[in-house]
């Protein structure tokens, strides 16, 4: 089915001929590029490779639909990942088919469009929606007491954030609560019930945050068929930019938008999909043919960004991954330099050696990017100190109010100020005092009342067993010695004998800001001098004004639709970037499989950002990414897959459909598992259902029938 097409509202727009058309506007576009531009009817997946020129052809399409089939604008909706991206788009179009007809055109985000639905149904009934929160700072104090009332602990920023993310990973996903109880299990924390608790307030306080607005927009276009008519009638045409970035709740919004007619065009590329933690949902896009009937996949496969031996080590990165459609990026650039490989002792060095690629004033734009913000803080700590100019992509001063920064930091001050029972009393069950909740809330009772030191009133009291206090003794000695020490010094007897290394450790805290507070503390003298400098630091990123450099410091994720003539990669190394690695690369599970492909999407993402030079460190640390590119580079041979144990390599015997066997074959199969055909060789199963079974290959995702490979022993567990 068609949308309207309408001829009256047409007059502002530039009637032209197929031919006419790409002669004015598209005369640069390669072959793929023109075939999506000129796809104009059902659903669509256009699958773009980095630097294909996406958003050229999705603006060139959007006016082939005007000006040469003759669409109303009114009745197109593009729909981005953020106000920025549609503010881009829209500008672009207005520059390439005038502002009169771009005046005319729909770019929103999707909360954009949930909020008109609600606000068109609230007063269609007569009532007011709930209020949006548009300023996390106006929930803070809420969230803040329902983590202090769950988890019986005052949290940090750090926390809180955490918290937030939970909150709306668990809404765009749309978990049911044993799906939220699962996520408890990675977090650590009670989500479940500070989430209900959350919802409660909010509720009763008639207010909403985004996600909410995803929620309630989804409920009544489900429960209101009319409301959705009315949504579906007012833009037959949709089109959706970053539909890697898309959450499973806003893949099923934009599902009920295109309604019957289906003519949803759809541009993403699951291989730069990078925001699992957000609830990004690139499974919509390898489902995209099953879920949408008669569906094309296009593909744009040609690389206008990076010199070739980038782009052909990138490729051949990325076709590792399993949960991907079939595509090769190729290069229009000829190969330039090659991708280099620097050997240095530390990891510290990388911070030096940039330092002075910074100081040296780069005149093309030069990018040093990462995993996580934190990698960035030892290299700002030098920048700062020796007063080389540089822009920060992102400010982001969550490090310092982190759980293992503030607990450091309030080591460091009890021990200026050992009368200090509010910081005794977050910080003794995280050192060797042995000492129990009930004996630690009498010591810190008394020693309030009386003006003492906490090791004062344990003495005092007589409370305490002689092996405890004995060790409370020890530890206190120890917190006395640290304002002499030097920052190094206080950070080994932290870490070490006074036990908040053992701490993190039996409490599953990542330590990855340890090596990044040691950093800091090797340039920082005393250890007064270190708690200064954190100080210094934190007030330096928040008060910065931002300065155009041609070096930049970013994470990859900030950088994600951004280029650079030259990019340095830090932090490579197993633990650190990725923060963990499967123990066994060819036999990992569903979860283990789509955590470790994302991590290599984020790896991938971030050397695609190169348009000249690449640039990767290496250390005295394992690093499996390295060592992928460098084999799909061709800088050292490929490792060959472990071929499987022999015994479990077994066909299954010839059988009929209807023996107990094939019942316990088809139960021993389940989405995730890797599998052998004998044809196509190593898979993972996507999907089951009835007799069918829809498994991933290096070159696609292909469909079996279970009764045929089970009779003909065809596929079978690894």
């Amino acid at each position: 089915m068609r949308g309207t097409r309408d001829s009256a509202t047409q007059r502002s727009a530039i009637k032209l001929t197929r031919d006419k058309f790409w002669k004015t506007y598209g005369a640069k576009l390669n072959a793929q590029q023109r075939k999506a531009a000129e796809t104009s009817e059902g659903p669509v997946l256009l699958l773009a490779v980095p630097g294909s020129g996406k958003t050229t052809t999705l603006v060139t399409r959007l006016g082939y639909l005007i000006c040469v089939l003759g669409i109303a604008p009114e009745k197109i909706l593009t729909l981005t990942y953020t106000v920025a991206a549609a503010g881009d788009m829209a500008e672009r179009f207005g520059a390439l088919f005038g502002q009169e007809l771009g005046s005319r055109m729909q770019f929103r985000t999707i909360n954009g469009v949930c909020a008109s639905i609600i606000a068109s149904f609230g007063k269609k009934i007569g009532r007011r929606a709930y209020t949006l929160v548009t300023d996390e700072s106006q929930t803070a104090g809420l969230l803040r007491k329902i983590y202090q009332d769950v988890e019986e602990e005052y949290p940090s920023e750090g926390d809180l954030q955490g918290v937030r993310t939970l909150i709306a990973y668990i809404k765009n996903m749309m978990l049911p609560e044993d799906g939220i109880k699962a996520l408890e299990e990675d977090c650590g924390i009670s989500i479940l019930e500070i989430y209900k608790r959350y919802c409660q307030a909010m509720r009763a306080e008639k207010r909403m945050d985004y996600d909410d607005q995803l929620i309630y927009a989804r409920a009544l276009l489900l429960r209101f068929p009319e409301l959705l008519a009315q949504e579906q009638a007012k833009h037959p045409y949709l089109c959706v930019d970053e539909a890697q970035d898309t959450s499973r709740i806003q893949h099923e919004i934009i599902a009920l938008l295109a309604g019957k007619s289906d003519n949803l065009f759809m541009v993403g590329d699951e291989d730069q999909s990078i925001y699992g933690f957000r609830a990004a949902y690139p499974q919509a896009l390898l489902n995209f043919q099953e879920k949408h009937k008669n569906a094309q996949v296009l593909l744009m496969e040609t690389n206008y960004r990076s010199n070739a031996k980038i782009v052909e080590a990138a490729d051949g990165f990325i076709q590792k991954n399993i949960l991907r459609h079939s595509k090769n990026m190729r290069a229009a650039r000829p190969a330039g330099a090659d991708i280099r490989f620097i050997a240095l002792r530390a990891r510290g060095a990388q911070y030096t050696y940039l330092a002075k690629v910074a100081a040296s004033n780069p005149r093309e734009k030069t990018a040093v990017l990462c995993r996580d913000n934190e990698s960035l803080i030892p290299l700002v700590d030098i920048l700062e100190a020796q007063g080389t100019p540089f822009t920060l992509k992102r400010t982001d001063t969550a490090f310092f109010t982190s759980r293992t920064v503030t607990d450091i930091r309030n080591i460091l001050a009890f021990a200026q100020n050992p009368k200090d029972v509010t910081l005794f009393s977050q910080i003794y069950y995280k050192l060797n005092t042995y000492l129990s909740k009930n004996m630690a809330a009498g010591i810190t009772r008394m020693a309030r009342q009386q003006q003492l030191t906490p090791l004062q009133a344990a003495v005092k009291s007589g409370a305490l067993p002689d092996t405890t206090l004995r060790s409370f003794r020890a530890v206190w000695n120890k917190l006395l010695q640290l304002p002499r020490c030097t920052a190094i010094e206080a950070m080994n007897l932290i870490m070490g004998s006074l036990g908040y290394g053992s701490y993190l450790e039996r409490s599953g805290i990542r330590s990855s800001k340890i090596p990044i507070l040691y950093s800091i503390a090797g340039r920082a003298g005393s250890a007064s001098a270190f708690v200064q400098r954190l100080d210094d630091l934190e007030r330096f990123l928040q008060e910065r004004k931002n300065t155009r450099t041609n070096f930049i410091l970013s994470t990859i994720h900030a950088s994600k639709g951004l280029e650079y003539d030259t990019v340095y990669l830090i932090d490579a190394a197993d633990g650190i970037y990725p923060q963990a690695v499967p123990e066994d690369l060819q036999r990992m599970d569903a979860d283990e499989r789509s955590t470790w492909e994302e991590e290599r999407r984020l790896f991938y993402v971030g050397i695609t950002r190169a348009r000249d030079n690449l640039i990767l460190f290496e250390f005295d640390r394992p690093a499996t990414l390295i060592r992928e590119l460098k084999e799909a580079a061709g800088v050292i041979p490929k490792q060959p897959p472990l071929p499987p144990p022999a015994a479990e390599v077994q066909k299954a015997p010839y059988a009929k459909v209807d023996d107990a066997g094939y019942q316990a074959y088809v139960d021993s199969l389940a989405v995730g598992l890797s599998v052998i055909h004998a044809r196509y060789g190593p898979g993972v199963i996507l999907r089951l259902e009835g007799k069918k079974v829809w498994v991933q290959f290096d070159d696609g995702i292909r469909p079996f029938s279970l009764p045929v490979v089970y009779r003909n022993g065809l596929l079978w567990a690894e």
